[in-house]
């Protein structure tokens, strides 16, 4: 047997579907579409996909919908050379679903979560063996090409390699282009994307034309058909609009179940794009039936993806549910919590959470091996609470030490990580070096002699979308020393073995930040260098600095015009996408001058 029909076969055996089985024949239409989600991961982490699994359950169980949705993701079986993915025996590269080749589709939706991870269109369009660029592909012989999630926040980086983006919530947006292809198959292909342009949350970004800056950047950006809208804004939905689906994994391996209880977030801080969209809670009653399934398929892992979980207003519910189930199955549920806001945590929760079992607040428990269990995670972001206020966040060093003092009284935590930014505009060294000291008192302030506490430190990245998006960004090259100062500075603190026992300081991401600095914040130019990157086999999850500027600069590119912050004049290269207010823009900008230009604090003001 082939080794791709093999592992597929495998993927059909355990995969089970959380409700009623698919009924395709239920289709009203003749001749549905044919809808293929490129996943860019394994199947294990396909199935946590949430934006994709949750369209396609929609288009799925809709008979009016006139499509038909399949999952096709990077198969364990497949074959590397440099940066290309390569079926085994030349096979066709085919979906979970179908055998039908992935490129024979009608519509390819192309889900990528990080900027960073951009390049993986090119691999996935060359696994399908579809043409890469939208202007060499052709209505009614190649797929229309969309592409959605948080990795095309800045869209304009693949412009050239993408027919349709897709900003937001799809519910509404992705439905009606299914309805528009499906009208009009023998149409020509410019009047098919100028009516897909009108669509409110559909991008296309070739019915615009751009005017470039010398070495990176736009002079402007603008409609070339009177079609093209000048600004498109991404689409959220009310709860009553939203599928459940978009709250709760339709699909599981048959070892661990997901649910989103919340979309969004109360606060609005100046780099999170969690608070873009309105804050948005689940039922509990969708919850609550999800994990009457789980149990009922005796799946015993739960992954409680929502930063915002405890702003969830039946939090302490669904931990009781949670609890009554592990209970039920002899203490064997395991369930994972994303980080929870030092200053929603109460008593209650507390209660609540330990009667869960084996719990963890850490998503990243799925990736960091060796990591203890009884996990909460907090993020103050930064060490000192004016900068904490300048970007327009809640968690004072007060709150935090609040919510410790309910930990140390809670046994059942023993363990806490910390987030933290580093390389933010306005920071001096000794800002750096305050996370150090602080990860010290926690530790001090929890009480717990076997307890660990681990700094998880990440750049500041002034992502599209928020206040933040002109501000300057630090070269990532630097951010390896500022981590060792940090580091340096802890071993001084508490002492190596200290050290070695109760603290770690994670960090590791200074390659895949340099090409997350140009995808973050470029223009339509950093496609082909991308592209040409990927063809001449460079490793980018270790690429170098060096080799990130040669390639710009064969394009006549440079990447300090990427690093740089953007004035209030210029106009963004994500313009037409744009929706964050002026005003706040303008703020912070103006408060991290000055404080750039103020003398470093004294411990005694921080």
């Amino acid at each position: 047997m082939r080794l791709l029909h093999s592992e597929i076969n495998a993927i059909q055996a355990r995969e089970i579907v959380l409700g009623p089985p698919y009924d395709l024949s239920a289709k009203t239409m003749a001749d549905p579409l044919r809808l293929v989600f490129l996943l860019p991961y394994g199947h294990e982490f396909s199935l946590l996909c949430m934006g994709p699994l949750a369209l396609y359950d929609l288009i799925n169980r809709s008979p009016d919908v006139p499509a038909a949705a399949e999952r096709a993701i990077v198969y364990d079986c497949l074959h590397r050379e440099g940066n290309r993915l390569l079926t085994p025996d030349g096979q066709p590269y085919r979906s979970i679903e179908s055998a039908v080749p992935v490129g024979d589709a009608d519509i390819l939706g192309v889900s990528i979560t990080h900027a960073g991870d951009l390049v993986s269109l090119i691999k996935l369009l060359d696994l399908a063996g579809v043409p890469r660029r939208s202007a060499e592909r052709r209505h009614g012989i190649h797929p229309l090409v969309v592409g959605g999630n948080g990795g095309f926040a800045n869209p304009e980086v693949m412009a050239d390699y993408l027919d349709v983006v897709a900003l937001g919530e799809g519910e509404r947006s992705v439905i009606e282009l299914t309805r528009i292809l499906h009208a009009n198959r023998g149409a020509d292909r410019h009047s098919v994307l100028e009516q897909l342009a009108q669509v409110p949350g559909l991008y296309v970004p070739g019915l615009y034309d751009c005017d470039f800056a010398p070495g990176g950047g736009v002079k402007a950006i603008r409609p070339r058909t009177p079609a093209a809208p000048e600004h498109v804004t991404p689409q959220y939905l009310k709860v009553t609009d939203l599928h459940p689906a978009h709250f709760v994994a339709p699909i599981s391996d048959g070892q661990r179940g997901m649910m989103i209880p919340t979309l969004g977030c109360r606060h609005t801080c100046n780099f999170c794009t969690l608070g873009v969209p309105d804050f948005r809670q689940a039922p509990l009653q969708i919850l609550q039936e999800y994990l009457e399934l789980l149990e009922r398929h005796h799946i015993t892992q739960v992954v409680v993806s929502s930063p915002t979980f405890t702003q969830y207003k039946h939090h302490c519910e669904l931990l009781e549910l949670l609890g009554q189930f592990a209970q039920r199955t002899g203490g064997q549920v395991s369930t994972i919590i994303g980080s929870v806001r030092a200053d929603e945590l109460t008593p209650r929760y507390l209660d609540a959470v330990a009667k869960v079992g084996d719990y963890g607040h850490l998503f990243t428990e799925l990736q960091l091996s060796g990591t203890p269990r009884g996990i909460v995670t907090i993020a103050p972001e930064f060490a000192r609470d004016d900068l904490v206020k300048t970007f327009g966040k809640t968690m004072t060093r007060q709150r935090v030490n609040k919510a410790l003092d309910l930990l140390a009284a809670h046994p059942h935590v023993g363990h806490i990580m910390l987030y933290f930014i580093v390389g933010a505009p306005g920071e001096h060294e000794d800002d750096r070096l305050s996370i150090a000291d602080y990860a010290v008192e926690v530790f001090e302030r929890l009480g717990r002699s076997d307890g660990t506490v681990i700094v998880k430190l990440q750049q500041f990245m002034p992502k599209p979308g928020t206040p933040s998006q002109r501000l300057s960004m630090a070269d990532p090259g630097l951010i390896d020393g500022y981590v060792e100062q940090i580091r340096r500075r802890l071993r001084a603190l508490v002492g190596q073995q200290a050290y070695q026992k109760h603290y770690r300081v994670l960090w590791g991401e200074s390659s895949r930040l340099y090409l997350e600095s140009v995808c973050l914040r470029g223009d339509r130019r950093i496609g082909p260098v991308l592209e040409e990157l990927h063809d001449s086999g460079a490793d980018l999850s270790q690429l170098s600095g060096d080799q990130l500027r040669e390639a710009l600069s064969a394009h006549g590119l440079q990447h300090e015009r990427f690093l740089r912050a953007f004035s209030m004049e210029e106009t963004l290269p994500w313009a037409v996408v744009d929706t964050v207010d002026f005003g706040k823009q303008a703020r912070l900008l103006a408060e991290l001058e000055r404080r750039a230009n103020r003398s470093p604090l004294p411990e005694s003001c921080a």
